[in-house]
C-alpha cells in the first residue's frame, strides 16, 4: 500500500473505532436507533454537501444515481440503524468485534464479484488469523443469551452491508470525487430513513450527552471518515481497506473499558493480539521507504 493509503488507513481505523462508544452513550441517553442513525447521516450530509458545493464537484455525479443509491443502502441506510439496534443488546466492544468479520465477508463475495480482490498466501493467512482473533473476542459474550444473539445478528447484518459497499464503490463509483460522492450517498440514505425516524421519535427528549454523541458521530465518524474511506478503497482496494475492521475492535474495546466499565477477559486480550497480527499480514506489511533523489546511490 502507498503512504497515502497508510495515512487514510490509520485515520479511518481511529475514526471508526470511536462510534461504538458514542452509539452506546446516545442509546443509553434515550436516543432511539433509527433517530440516531438519521441524525448522524443528516449531519454528515450537511457538512459534506457544503464542502462539495463550494468545490463545485457535485456535477461529476451525473449518471451515477443508481449505484450511489445502492452504495447508500449497503453502507449507510442498513448498517447504521442495525449497529444501534445491536448495541441495545450487546457491549460496544462486542459490536465492533462482529464488524471485524467484514474482510472475511468481502473475501467470500470476491469469489463471485471481484476476482482481482481474491486473497491468497500471506494475505489469506492474515485474514484467517484475524478471524481467529474475532472468535476469541466474540466467544462467551453472546453464548446462551437470546438478547445477545439478537444483537449479534443485527450487527452481523451491518457487517454484510459494510462488505458490499466497498465492492460497489470500487466497481461502479471509482474515480468520482470522494466528498461529492459521499455527500450524495448520505442524502439518499437520510431520505430513505426519514419516514422510519419520524415513526420512532422518542416520547421524552434525549440527554445532552446523547446529542453531543450524535455531533461527534455525524462530523467525525461519518462525514470525515467516509471521505477518507473512499480514498483508501481507491488506493488499496476493498479487501485491504476493510482490514480497518480488525483495528476498530482494539480501539472500541479500550474505550469500552475506560468509559463504560466493560470487562474483557484473557480471551479478549489474546484475540486483540491475533487481530493485530492478522491486520499486518492482510495489508501486506508497511509500505517501502522511498529514497529522495539526493539520497540515491549513483551507479
Amino acid at each position: 500500500m502507498s503512504r497515502r493509503a497508510w495515512g487514510a488507513f490509520a485515520a479511518v481505523s481511529v475514526l471508526w473505532g470511536l462510534p461504538y462508544l458514542f452509539i452506546k452513550i446516545a442509546g443509553d441517553g434515550g436516543m432511539p436507533p433509527l433517530d440516531l442513525a438519521w441524525l448522524r447521516i443528516a449531519l454528515g450530509a450537511v457538512v459534506l454537501l457544503a464542502i462539495a458545493r463550494r468545490a463545485g464537484t457535485l456535477a461529476s455525479l451525473r449518471g451515477h444515481l443508481p449505484w450511489l443509491a445502492a452504495f447508500a443502502v449497503a453502507e449507510l441506510a442498513i448498517p447504521f440503524p442495525m449497529i444501534a439496534v445491536g448495541e441495545e443488546r450487546v457491549a460496544s466492544s462486542t459490536a465492533a468485534i462482529v464488524i471485524a468479520t467484514v474482510p472475511l465477508i468481502i473475501a467470500l463475495l470476491s469469489l463471485r464479484f471481484e476476482p482481482s480482490e481474491r486473497v491468497t498466501g500471506a494475505r489469506l493467512a492474515g485474514l484467517l488469523v484475524g478471524f481467529a482473533g474475532v472468535a476469541f473476542l466474540v466467544g462467551v459474550d453472546v453464548s446462551g443469551d437470546s438478547g445477545g444473539l439478537l444483537g449479534f445478528g443485527a450487527v452481523l447484518v451491518a457487517a454484510c452491508g459494510y462488505a458490499t459497499g466497498p465492492l460497489i464503490l470500487r466497481r461502479k463509483l471509482a474515480g468520482l470525487d470522494p466528498t461529492a460522492m459521499m455527500a450524495a450517498c448520505l442524502v439518499i440514505a437520510g431520505a430513505l430513513l426519514t419516514p422510519l425516524a419520524v415513526i420512532e421519535l422518542p416520547a421524552t427528549a434525549p440527554t445532552a450527552g446523547a446529542f453531543a454523541s450524535v455531533v461527534v458521530l455525524g462530523i467525525l465518524c461519518t462525514a470525515l471518515a467516509l471521505v477518507l474511506m473512499a480514498i483508501l478503497i481507491g488506493e488499496a482496494g476493498p479487501s485491504r481497506a476493510s482490514v480497518i475492521t480488525y483495528i476498530n475492535p482494539v480501539i472500541a474495546l479500550a474505550l469500552g473499558v475506560v468509559f463504560l466499565g466493560e470487562n474483557p477477559g484473557v480471551g479478549a486480550l489474546v484475540g486483540l493480539a491475533l487481530i493485530l497480527v492478522g491486520s499486518y499480514l492482510s495489508t501486506g506489511g508497511p509500505p517501502p521507504l522511498s529514497r529522495s533523489p539526493r539520497s540515491r546511490r549513483v551507479a
